[in-house]
């Protein structure tokens, strides 16, 4: 066994030429999502398994985005039979309630979720936040402008950087905060009755759950919109601690994706 000294040097090299050699590698990638939770990562996995550059910016420390609370910070939370199939490819157990309500341990289905996605080959950045897109080629997202999320916490005054990707997708949950600067800010005509985000309406959990996979799509060229992000985007419920079909979201973005985006 090698007897190595300690040196705190040594530590911080290692961990600057490593994390920079990746967030180089980042600035150009196939497809760019912005939100680590459960539609984002489920996306980035079944992307990255097909050999797809992907790669996650993650605004807060941790991943998993609300799935990691459960409901109300009961840490279990349910999916239905399509959801149970897609933790059944995670490696994530489930136990049935009643039929067609199946529960799991919510923390171990989002550190499994995010474990198995990085070992399929995504790259996820925690702590980094998207400020702005990146629009070329007639006028098609192609690309996000980054911040450190303390940046944007602290309101400090410090010009951002950019990468480039051929797909950008909105994982950003309930705010949908990609849509809303491609709306708002640029002023641009979004693929929703009004052309603007419309927002989210009350909890039913069976409609959010029944019309998130028809609003899982490309909302403007080059930005596709899942998970919540997708529902507030198109004006359809929140649907609460259900999370089926958040994850069946994510692989439909994937699908979406890999048939046409892309080709």
């Amino acid at each position: 066994m090698r007897k190595t000294e300690i040196d705190e040097i040594k530590i911080s090299k290692a961990i600057i030429e490593r994390y920079v050699k990746d967030l180089l590698d980042a600035t150009e990638t196939d497809v760019a999502i912005a939100g680590a939770g459960p539609a984002g990562m489920t996306a980035a996995y079944h992307l990255a398994k097909e050999g797809v550059k992907t790669v996650i910016f993650e605004r807060k420390l941790s991943v998993g985005g609300g799935m990691w609370g459960g409901g109300m910070m009961f840490s279990r939370i349910v999916v239905q039979d399509g959801g149970r199939e897609i933790l059944n490819e995670f490696g994530v157990p489930s136990q049935e309630y009643e039929e067609g309500y199946w529960v799991a341990d919510a923390v171990e289905a989002a550190s499994t979720i995010a474990s198995r996605t990085i070992k399929a080959g995504a790259r996820i950045f925690n702590l980094i936040s998207v400020e702005d897109v990146m629009i070329r080629e007639g006028d098609r997202i192609s690309g996000l402008v980054l911040n450190w999320s303390a940046v944007e916490l602290a309101n400090l005054h410090v010009d951002p950087l950019t990468i480039r990707s051929k797909v950008v997708v909105d994982a950003t949950g309930h705010d949908c905060e990609i849509c809303r600067i491609v709306s708002k800010k640029i002023r641009l005509k979004l693929k929703t009755e009004t052309g603007e985000v419309i927002g989210e309406k009350p909890m039913w959990s069976e409609i959010g759950e029944k019309e998130i996979l028809a609003n899982t799509k490309e909302v403007y060229p080059g930005l596709i919109a899942v998970g919540m992000a997708a529902n507030a985007v198109f004006g359809s419920p929140r649907m609460g601690a259900i999370f089926g079909g958040m994850l069946l979201s994510g692989k439909k973005a994937a699908e979406i994706i890999l048939e046409g985006v892309l080709k």
